[in-house]
């Protein structure tokens, strides 16, 4: 279930998609999460999963990894799914006691279901289609106006680029960690979830120890290079906004207002 997580992985390829400015990778999916909370109806969300076929299939990502990484999401959809389906005031249709189930529940139920497939489909395009470098100038860019109030814009982008980057990496060390002890006798995949739960917490100890051991083998890295933070740094690749990607940029935005105008519209 581990390998099946995507955030923070990097896909590459030779696509539009991946050529893309990075900034404008960042506002669009920003406008996208927008949009996945604006809509409530089921044909703007149809339209949202369509627009999102359309990028995965110019990004040429394999449609099967993305659905792997709902898998170690999915209890959390179940637990959003069963809140909203019960504590969802209205006209109620079943009821058992102190639970019930009403109309508005069960639709309400359905539309953050699917916002939180469509939400994690969606992000996990923007690091599949872009590498941590291009991630990390594209926030750094899009940060830099707030630096006139003291906004530390490559600080910021350079931790949250590298908190990106490690979530594969302590995905690897807690699997190795798992194979380790379950070549040993541990097992993590019996017994009901409580107790499931109780036995992974003895792999806390050996991976918080090796997150602290590569955070300060990256900080030594970064100092043996005389990294001293952004003041005076200077790119070899300076990022440049093309007039393709502000057309695409112009065009997406456009797709993702018109559907948002679907709310307000009867169908």
């Amino acid at each position: 279930m581990l390998k099946d997580i995507t955030i923070g992985q990097y896909y590459p390829a030779d696509t539009p998609v991946h050529r893309l400015d990075p900034r404008a990778k960042i506002l669009l999916v920003f406008f996208y999460i927008i949009t996945i909370f604006v809509v409530r109806d089921y044909y703007p969300f149809a339209l949202l999963a369509l627009y999102l076929l359309f990028v995965i299939k110019a990004s040429k990502l394999p449609l099967s990894m993305l659905i792997r990484g709902l898998k170690p999401l999915r209890l959390i959809i179940i637990i959003t799914f069963v809140i909203n389906l019960f504590f969802t005031p209205g006209e109620t249709i079943w009821s058992y006691g102190f639970l019930s189930i009403a109309r508005e529940g069960i639709q309400q139920a359905v539309f953050m279901a699917i916002r939180l497939i469509l939400l994690v489909l969606g992000t996990s395009l923007l690091t599949l289609t872009t590498s941590p470098i291009e991630l990390t100038d594209g926030i750094e860019k899009l940060l830099s106006p707030f630096k006139a109030i003291g906004l530390p814009a490559h600080e910021l982008a350079m931790m949250m680029t590298i908190a990106l980057r490690f979530i594969p990496t302590l995905i690897d060390e807690t699997d190795k960690i798992m194979k380790a002890q379950m070549a040993r006798g541990a097992d993590f995949e019996s017994g009901r979830v409580l107790s499931r739960a109780k036995n992974l917490v003895p792999l806390l100890v050996p991976l918080f120890v090796n997150a602290l051991r590569r955070a300060e083998e990256l900080a030594n890295a970064m100092e043996s290079r005389c990294y001293r933070g952004g003041e005076g740094r200077t790119k070899l690749n300076e990022l440049e906004f093309q007039k393709s990607d502000l057309f695409i940029t112009l065009g997406n935005t456009l797709v993702f207002v018109c559907i948002c105008l679907t709310r307000f519209i009867s169908l």
